[in-house]
């Protein structure tokens, strides 16, 4: 496994600690790996959004008065 020396400002340093403390990570590096698979995730989540997004067609217009008219009937429930 490779290491790699990472610089933080104390504020982030002490929640990386908390973090640690309180259990859910074994250290530092173990939060850093997690949180690098959680951007994987999200990034592979939004490319599928665009994929699925590109393969739904061409778009129409948006008609905002009835857009309006539906948000207000919404949030009149």
């Amino acid at each position: 496994m490779a290491t790699m020396n990472v610089s933080l400002p104390d504020q982030m340093k002490n929640w990386v600690e908390e973090c640690v403390k309180s259990g859910r990570y074994a250290n530092a590096s173990d939060y850093v790996r997690d949180l690098i698979r959680q951007d994987h995730i999200k990034l592979e989540r939004l490319r599928q959004a665009l994929i699925e997004g590109e393969n739904s067609g061409p778009s129409t217009s948006l008609d905002i008065e009835a857009f309006i008219a539906n948000k207000k009937k919404f949030l009149a429930l």
